[in-house]
């Protein structure tokens, strides 16, 4: 059987770059919601000489992830999923950024754990966003309520959009975005334990600011606050497609449940900054 590397999200960005160097061990199969973006993507794959597949997925929506769970099972062993699909505050409203990131990341892990054998391993894609809600929201515990998605999603999802409006309408999409972020790495810091008896590793990786269609689109503030991390710049995609690989390989084969932040130290400049400022 061929092993199979499932790319959510993968017609772009991050995704693709992942696509590309996961190529070298497995066939890919990459899913998003755009069909043609998937196709031109499939086409400069093939012309690398990766094996690559596509298949049109809704992360929101449990149903179609099944629906891609089947045909990544179709294709051969799935041994790695990189799920990366997921929006700004830039590219969709407050409920869609909690659907697509927190409860996809929710049928992604759960979809996929029943299909995949001892020594798989998911990834989920967070962001350096989760590491400042704290700053955002420092008098609140968000982690108490995470364990509400286990059993009632719906009261998940409505305390999330609750918490996203505590401090006005203005600043509510960005905070569903950071918490939606780091309910990310809460959540797949449980399912490593909830899948690691079946031999299955579930770790997240949160990348700073990227030089892809999604960096660019959250502007110059972004930019400005990667210039201001330890290595002064943004990001390359390829540099993080390696981090994903490496982290997928079974060189790392003990690593699980925990977060690894690439941000080129902006999370940890700022950090220091005020340090030194509250001194």
């Amino acid at each position: 059987m061929k092993n199979i590397c499932v790319i959510t999200g993968g017609g772009s960005g991050i995704g693709f770059a992942a696509a590309k160097v996961m190529g070298d061990d497995c066939s890919v199969l990459i899913s998003g919601r755009s069909i043609d973006k998937l196709k031109r993507s499939k086409e400069e794959l093939t012309a690398l000489g990766i094996d690559a597949e596509i298949f049109s997925c809704d992360v929101s929506n449990r149903e179609s992830v099944k629906e891609l769970a089947g045909q990544a099972s179709k294709m051969g062993k799935v041994v790695t999923v990189i799920h990366s699909a997921g929006i700004s505050p830039h590219m969709g409203t407050l409920e869609n950024i909690l659907d697509i990131n927190a409860i996809g990341t929710i049928y992604i892990n759960e979809e996929f754990a029943k299909i995949m054998d001892k020594g798989g391993c998911i990834i989920d894609v967070s962001s350096m966003s989760a590491y400042l809600l704290s700053s955002i929201l420092p008098d609140k515990d968000v982690r108490k309520d995470y364990p509400l998605c286990l059993t009632h999603i719906d009261k998940f999802k409505q305390t999330m959009m609750d918490l996203s409006y505590s401090l006005g309408d203005n600043l509510a999409v960005q905070i569903a975005y950071s918490l939606s972020k780091d309910f990310i790495i809460w959540y797949a810091a449980y399912c490593a334990c909830a899948f690691g008896k079946n031999g299955i590793r579930v770790l997240s990786v949160s990348p700073g600011t990227f030089d892809t269609e999604m960096g660019r689109l959250e502007g110059d503030q972004a930019t400005a606050f990667a210039v201001r991390g330890a290595l002064g710049r943004v990001g390359q995609p390829e540099e993080i497609a390696n981090l994903l690989k490496f982290a997928a390989s079974d060189a790392v084969s003990y690593l699980t449940g925990t977060d690894i932040l690439c941000d080129g130290g902006a999370v940890a400049s700022m950090k220091n900054m005020q340090k030194h400022l509250s001194q």
